[in-house]
């Protein structure tokens, strides 16, 4: 006897795709704070760009050519000038970058009157003891170097104080805070905005000043000490010049890198970086 077949079962509802009720207020609350947050850092872009005068020695097309140089200071000077004019070491060493402008600007010609080049200092937002850091965790602090300023003091000092500003704002806000925005974009936006945001870099900043952190204890390759650690940092698309600044074994170091044919004098402007710390030092002894 042959049995009938089988009635269909009706189709179930397809678990897990409607969303949670329960979670709405707070998806909305996060999809505001994001909104505010980018409204935020887009107004404080605008405001670091307002009175600026760009300078043609810091923005040049890409011409795909690197020069790079190195400078060796001695931590001990960096400390003397720090105890004596206060601030941190990182605040001595972005002044002595922007001495070091405006000495290059002048002795080439460019002029620094009137310069004040917005400088984007990276900051890590990651913990050191966090077992598995999970996300994006770096943003920045951008600020007007003040190359303009002919008083060596007086510039340290107008650091100091944009970077403590940078401090008491947090990491999370403000113009430099754009990669926090990173883990709230969604992988479409990437992959569109990746583009735009690096052939913008230029309208967002002038010059990346980054400090790449070393271990404390002596490295070896192959056997043999290392003496030296030159960190170099990447060039964004639009931008002549970029620097970087590691401690190793109490000395300081620069990683210079530039457009080679933007910038076929970056040796002098090495130069000016010992000629600031000098400078400095004089300043501080008078």
């Amino acid at each position: 006897m042959d049995l009938p077949p089988p009635r269909p079962r009706p189709a179930q509802p397809a678990r897990g795709t409607l969303p949670d009720v329960r979670r709405l207020p707070g998806l909305l609350r996060g999809a505001v704070s994001d909104m505010g947050r980018a409204l935020d850092i887009g107004a404080s872009v605008a405001v670091h760009t307002l009175g600026m005068r760009p300078t043609p020695a810091l923005t040049a097309a890409s011409t795909g050519t690197r020069r790079t140089a190195g400078v060796v200071i001695d931590l001990d000077d960096v400390h003397r000038i720090r105890k004596v004019a206060g601030g941190t070491v990182n605040d001595v060493l972005i002044a002595v970058v922007a001495g070091a402008l405006r000495r290059w600007l002048d002795e080439r010609g460019d002029g620094s009157e009137g310069v004040v080049p917005r400088a984007l200092i990276p900051v890590s937002k990651r913990r050191p003891r966090t077992a598995h850091p999970q996300g994006n965790r770096l943003s920045g602090y951008l600020m007007r170097l003040p190359v303009d300023d002919p008083d060596p003091l007086r510039r340290l000092a107008t650091v100091r104080a944009a970077m403590d500003r940078n401090k008491d704002a947090g990491p999370g806000r403000g113009a430099g805070a754009v990669a926090l925005l990173a883990d709230h974009v969604p992988a479409l936006g990437h992959r569109l905005g990746g583009p735009l945001v690096g052939h913008a870099a230029r309208l967002w900043f002038d010059i990346l000043v980054t400090s790449v952190p070393l271990p404390g204890f002596g490295l070896k390759l192959g056997g043999n000490p290392v003496t030296e650690v030159f960190p170099y940092a990447p060039l964004a698309r639009g931008q002549a010049l970029a620097v970087a600044v590691s401690t190793y074994r109490g000395q300081i170091h620069y990683g210079l890198v530039a457009d080679a044919e933007a910038v076929p004098d970056l040796d002098r402007f090495a130069r000016a970086l010992t000629a600031e710390v000098e400078t400095l030092i004089t300043a501080c002894g008078s």
